[in-house]
């Protein structure tokens, strides 16, 4: 139907006679000439109507935007040349215009900003805008990237089971009943994890997949209930081993699919100095701002807040300055005590110094003078800044404060260019759940202990170290993987500490425990987020704007009404009885 593509021709085409397709995507109608960009995938051409061509002329003048529509006509120069665009210098005489399909008045055009819901309602308009268009060009190229780089050093593409066992590795699953077992269930994968491990213990050394995956968690913008991962596996490896692939193939991607140099060598960093000096297990070291722990500077204050946390072991008191920061109005500072409150602060304390020195704090009162100005002098507080503190448990201060660090970074410009790569490493092996009075999985049951000793695990299990590692870019983790555990004792031992008894463990993971006895060898793997490398790629903050078909934070498909209920009759065919639950008063 067409001879080129509507954002390719140029002007060795001049003079020649070409058909293109593609959508209305401006008419501009004056008094003696139609000028309409046409518009496909590769960019848009205009095409030119006169006046004296009769009949053609009126076609064009009614062209509604979005139509479908193919025009044969002869390439000429453009007279007022368009540089902002790749065909700028060339436009279309048309002598046809057959429209092939006539489009409804639109709910929106891509020119306009309808707000994300209409987007996504009408998906199928939202994705033929140039923009989006781009960005999912990009992961398209993102993936074709990684399947080459990964074919040439002896991957092996290995498809997992969609329907498996239910076998829990933090959110919930999704589960599918089994028609022809009655009240028995399938689950959808959060992850290949199991399958891979049992790969390499099958003697596939190397294996890698593009793996679709399922978590029915609270969705926000880098997460969704369904995404894509590249999947990777290697036996016979250390941390290193896996690290250093991983790092190569994540620079030349990054080369080769969006022209960015990374750093010839990744930095790396523990676990507990990244939540020391940032609050976060994935900090963005664009950010110049670090938290300073000041326990040791107020645990003789008279202010019972901090004094509390200072002399508890498990506790923090740590600062953030902010340079510059003394701008900051009263209202704006509830506005921090708000966002610090949403990561589970109780309160936020803070010192203004403005610029002729002046001293705005509603703590300084539970300080003598000379302590005072030495905690002033300890966190760097000049004239003009702003120094917030949080108290509490180390954990949710690091939380809260790295959270105001990444509001702070925003809202005064301090996010310098560029791309920061890093590894996080050493991570806890456990962390305590308080609700469920047991231990948890910081990574998933499987990872390695940094331990050989089972005695030495159980008797150090709160301060364990395990083998997994982090590769986070720019504030934003975009792989995360381990050394699994390949000995069948170990595995049950850590499955014991988590509260998973012999009889639980046998019924999730019985096959695993069986795989570890028949000579697993040490292997280690990683698993990168397809979703959030490609929206790094296309310039954008959600994932939702390189998934065709994502959905709302509401776990809703709005363009095709998803989740829907079920007929009763198809879901007695699969033995499922909905049951209504009563409202809450």
């Amino acid at each position: 139907m067409r001879t080129q593509f509507c954002g390719l021709i140029d002007e060795s085409l001049i003079g020649q006679t070409v058909t293109l397709c593609g959508w209305v995507n401006t008419n501009r109608v004056q008094s003696h000439t139609v000028f309409t960009d046409l518009r496909d995938h590769e960019g848009v051409a205009q095409i030119v109507v006169d006046s004296d061509m009769g009949e053609l002329f009126q076609i064009a003048k009614e062209l509604a935007l979005e139509s479908c529509v193919q025009v044969t006509g002869t390439v000429r120069a453009r007279q007022a040349v368009n540089d902002k665009i790749r065909t700028g210098k060339v436009e279309v005489l048309a002598e046809k215009i057959e429209v092939l399909n006539k489009a409804e008045p639109l709910p929106f055009h891509h020119h306009e900003n309808p707000g994300e819901d209409t987007r996504l309602k009408y998906r199928y308009l939202d994705l033929r805008s140039p923009d989006m268009q781009r960005k999912m060009r990009t992961r398209t190229k993102l993936v074709s990237a990684l399947r080459h780089w990964l074919d040439a050093r002896g991957f092996q593409d290995i498809e997992t089971p969609i329907l498996t066992k239910a076998t829990p590795e933090g959110a919930r699953d999704f589960l599918v009943p089994a028609r022809m077992h009655e009240g028995e269930f399938y689950a959808l994968p959060q992850s290949p994890q199991l399958f891979k491990q049992i790969l390499m213990m099958a003697g596939f050394d190397r294996y890698y997949q593009i793996a679709r995956c399922f978590r029915d968690e609270a969705l926000r913008a880098d997460r969704q209930l369904e995404f894509t991962q590249l999947d990777m596996e290697f036996a016979w490896v250390g941390e290193r081993d896996v690290q250093d692939t991983v790092e190569d193939m994540i620079r030349d991607i990054f080369r080769d699919v969006v022209d960015v140099e990374l750093a010839a060598e990744f930095p790396r960093m523990t676990y507990a100095e990244a939540m020391r000096r940032y609050g976060s297990d994935k900090p963005d070291l664009r950010i110049a701002l670090e938290l300073m722990d000041v326990a040791e500077l107020v645990k003789d204050s008279e202010f019972t807040v901090f004094t509390a946390a200072a002399n508890d072991p498990d506790g923090r008191v740590a600062a953030l300055r902010i340079p510059g920061g003394a701008s900051l109005s009263r209202k704006q500072i509830d506005e921090y005590a708000a966002h610090a409150a949403k990561y589970g602060a109780k309160g936020l304390a803070y010192v203004k110094l403005d610029e002729q020195g002046v001293v705005n704090s509603p703590i300084a009162k539970f300080f003598s003078e000379e302590s005072f100005v030495a905690l002033l002098d300890a966190v760097g507080v000049r004239n003009g800044d702003i120094a917030f503190f949080g108290a509490g448990a180390y954990n949710k201060v690091s939380d809260f404060m790295g959270a105001l660090r990444l509001k702070a970074g925003k809202d005064f410009n301090l996010i310098a260019d560029g791309w920061a790569p890093l590894w996080i490493t050493d991570f806890p092996m456990f962390e305590w759940d308080e609700e469920e009075g047991r231990f948890v999985a910081l990574h998933h049951p499987f990872t390695a202990p940094a331990v050989d000793s089972i005695d030495d695990l159980r008797a150090n299990a709160k301060t364990a170290v395990s083998r997994g590692y982090d590769m986070v870019l720019n504030g934003n983790e975009i792989g995360g993987g381990s050394i699994r555990i390949h000995n069948s004792a170990m595995q049950s031992a850590v499955f014991e500490l988590l509260g998973i008894g012999a009889e639980e463990a046998e019924g999730k993971f019985g096959f695993l425990l069986d795989a570890l006895k028949y000579g697993a060898p040490p292997h280690g793997g990683i698993a990168f987020g397809i979703d959030r490398i490609a929206a790094l790629m296309a310039g954008t903050e959600s994932i939702r704007d390189v998934i065709a078909f994502p959905k709302t934070t509401g776990a809703q498909c709005l363009m095709t009404g998803a989740p829907s209920p079920i007929p009763d009759a198809q879901l007695a065919e699969v033995h499922v009885q909905v049951r209504e639950t009563k409202a809450k008063d």
